[in-house]
């Protein structure tokens, strides 16, 4: 499995811990940006992680800006993708339970590097349960922009 992670200015310093955590695991990743703490816009890096997810070169994306919340509107811009922002491990383990999230969003100023680092082994390790939560899923691609 390969991960697409980018985050902007506000996420660099947590996306540098989960990157040092995937490493620690030997989880293969993308890194997509950004690269320091300069200001940059969030927009940018949340459609980079949801294009690489949509088009199969990643399996699953992490984004992270200081809310989580824009650089979410951002990654579900793009067609195939389902961003969940998540602020604990129960929410990470049923976005991909019940609504095959295919994304996860992050707000660096809201988590800690603990519990991000939580909600992504959880995110990562939580298969689909399908049944009828496939028909929702499929409703849910369905909707055009």
């Amino acid at each position: 499995m390969k991960i697409a992670i980018g985050c902007d200015h506000g996420g660099y310093l947590l996306k540098q811990d989960i990157l040092i955590w995937m490493e620690e695991n030997d989880i293969d990743y993308e890194d997509f940006g950004c690269y320091s703490c300069d200001s940059v816009d969030y927009p940018i890096y949340g459609e980079k992680v949801a294009r690489a997810v949509a088009s199969g070169a990643c399996d699953k994306g992490i984004v992270i800006c200081t809310t989580g919340i824009g650089i979410s509107i951002a990654a579900n811009k793009v067609k195939g993708i389902r961003c969940a922002h998540c602020a604990d491990p129960l929410s990470a383990e049923m976005t991909r339970r019940h609504n095959d999230a295919n994304v996860l969003a992050l707000g660096a100023g809201i988590v800690g590097p603990n519990l991000a680092k939580r909600m992504v082994e959880v995110f990562l390790n939580t298969e689909f349960e399908g049944g009828r939560h496939a028909r929702r899923v499929a409703q849910l691609d369905a909707i055009e922009p």
